[in-house]
């Protein structure tokens, strides 16, 4: 009986019925569901992991222990597992390892576009991408069993429209699988370079038999009707092309985009008129297509940036608008903002203050960039706000008394801690603000080795971010409440004056946490002035109300927290 799934709980689904015993990710929009269903199933132990470096290596670790094991993460972070993912390749499997990187077109949650069909062809992995919820989860099983078969890690490409949409799938039982043996082989398992080279060219045997694969697999297959058009597609791309088109095109459905076939190329190519390559992103699957001498069109008339939509492939094929004028609209600009008590908004309102430049990283905090706060001058990737303040001091030592860095608690054990050892150990005066709100808070309250619980809330040992900057020789450590705007301002001000490599732990849970308990709302008594010096930290809540005479502040008791924040911005005592 067909069932209606995400497209990251098909993915999930598909784990506990191919008989996976052990999961271990690290939480990345789009990708995050996968792991937290997964460890809804009690057959398969469920981890959240530092980094997806380590979740990598943790899965691999598994799966040549002999048990089925999958690691999951966004496309950015394929980019920290990268480096165990090219030699994993060269050793292979003993059980079956699933991989899986869900994409971001059009980047809705994420710093870069970047397009992880490359990392396929250069590691040289198979890589299967799905279409619907229903080849989610039957993609996962069998990617195991090419896996085995093949001898390698598999690599399952989703999106943020694949992972979080929902379509029909049918459910089914779970494979148990007992333990593979494990034998020892070091000329498998070891890479030196001499059993490396030898490991290499059975990589290369193996694309050749995966190739001949994906000729006659029936994840790759042609549907013909109208052949004046024929289209290439995977992905939800298919969706939208099918859409678009309907029976006015044939179609190439491609589901196992590396390697890809050859064969089935020029056969499509030979049998329609006109060919296009509909693929967001890179022009992967076209130049593959231009590299056997086939004519087809892409992205001359396709886009190089964002996702597609079935209203841009009817444009870019038929040159036909949307029919209604609705369509073409677009809703009102909604900025992201922090939540109403955010804990972040007053540290960053007291890094305003002290006008400092701000070393940015990846999480909430990253919205601390945006008016009417301002606050970060820099955000690259996880970790690199600590390694990057030190570069700019080392590179002006004058820099160091009016920089700091800013990240959360999450991205600190995820990518921080390196960075720190180094501005330690290579002394430059550098002052790191770790923002510990108790959880990983962007991705949806995802538990990490800080908070003393595990992925399914066991309890488990948490690091102490104080004992852990001491370790690694932080001399000045300061803990600071942020709601308490002039503590922490102090703080950092002390911190920026130590002339010594320091950290300030701005500690408060995360105001969307369900065990917190907040304060009453406040409200805006007669004495309120409307000067605006309370919309200055830009909190939801906060807002100028239309009245007799000049505007008066207003507090949406519905949104406030109770947190006072604003109340400590206000001269006339107006807040209460």
């Amino acid at each position: 009986m067909q069932e209606l799934f995400l497209g990251n709980e098909a993915v999930a689904r598909g784990l506990w019925e191919a008989g996976c015993r052990f999961v271990s990710s690290y939480p990345g929009t789009p990708s995050t569901e996968i792991t937290e269903y997964a460890a809804q199933y009690a057959e398969i132990d469920a981890e959240w992991a530092p980094n997806e470096k380590v979740a990598f290596e943790a899965a691999h670790g598994a799966c040549i222990a002999g048990a089925r094991a999958f690691c999951g993460q966004k496309h950015v972070g394929l980019n920290v597992a990268a480096d165990p993912l090219f030699t994993a390749s060269y050793t292979g499997v003993n059980a079956g390892l699933v991989v899986a990187v869900a994409d971001d077109p059009g980047m809705h949650s994420s710093q870069n576009e970047q397009d992880s069909r490359h990392y396929a062809r250069a590691t040289k992995i198979m890589m299967l991408e799905p279409a619907d919820s229903r080849e989610c989860l039957e993609y996962t099983k069998l990617a195991f069993e090419l896996s085995e078969q093949f001898d390698t890690p598999v690599l399952l490409r989703l999106s943020t429209r694949i992972s979080h949409s929902r379509s029909l799938a049918e459910p089914g039982a779970r494979e148990e699988r007992a333990l593979k043996e494990y034998h020892k082989n070091p000329r498998k398992y070891v890479m030196m370079p001499a059993m490396a080279k030898e490991r290499h060219a059975l990589v290369e045997q193996r694309i050749l038999a995966q190739r001949e694969w994906a000729e006659t697999c029936g994840l790759n297959r042609a549907e013909y009707f109208d052949q004046t058009i024929g289209v290439i597609c995977s992905g939800i791309n298919y969706q939208y092309a099918r859409e678009a088109l309907g029976e006015g095109a044939s179609y190439l459905k491609l589901g196992c985009v590396y390697p890809l076939p050859e064969r089935l190329l020029k056969e499509f190519c030979a049998r329609c008129d006109v060919v296009y390559v509909a693929e967001d992103l890179d022009d992967y699957i076209e130049q593959h297509c231009k590299a056997l001498g086939l004519a087809v069109r892409g992205k001359d008339v396709f886009p190089l940036l964002g996702e597609f939509s079935q209203n841009l492939i009817k444009k870019a094929i038929l040159g036909e608008e949307p029919p209604h004028p609705v369509a073409a609209l677009q809703p009102p600009p909604r900025p992201p903002v922090l939540c109403p008590g955010c804990p972040h908004r007053g540290l960053f309102y007291a890094l305003k203050r002290l006008d400092v430049y701000v070393s940015g990283d990846i999480g909430c905090y990253t919205l601390g960039s945006l008016p009417p706060l301002g606050m970060l001058d820099t955000c690259v990737c996880m970790g690199a706000s600590v390694s990057g303040l030190h570069g700019r001091n080392k590179a002006n030592p004058e820099n160091a008394r009016k920089s700091v860095a800013v990240l959360g608690d999450s991205t600190f054990i995820h990518s921080g801690i390196t960075g720190l050892i180094n501005i330690a150990y290579n002394r430059s005066n550098s002052v790191v603000i770790i923002l510990d709100n108790s959880i990983t808070g962007m991705t949806g309250h995802q538990q990490n080795p800080t908070t003393g619980k595990t992925l399914k809330g066991d309890p488990a040992a948490a690091v102490s971010l104080e004992a852990l900057c001491a370790a690694v020789g932080i001399g000045h450590v300061a803990v600071v409440d942020p709601y308490d705007m002039k503590a922490a301002e102090e703080a950092i001000k002390a911190a920026l004056a130590a002339g010594e490599p320091s950290v300030v732990i701005s500690r408060r849970p995360c105001a969307l946490l369900k065990h917190v308990k907040h304060n009453p709302p406040l409200r805006v008594n007669e004495a309120c002035t409307g000067c605006k010096s309370c919309m200055r930290i830009g909190c939801p809540a906060v807002s100028m109300k239309a009245g007799e005479g000049r505007a008066k502040a207003a507090i949406d008791p519905t949104q406030c927290v109770g947190c006072g924040l604003c109340a400590q911005m206000c001269r006339f005592g107006s807040i209460e």
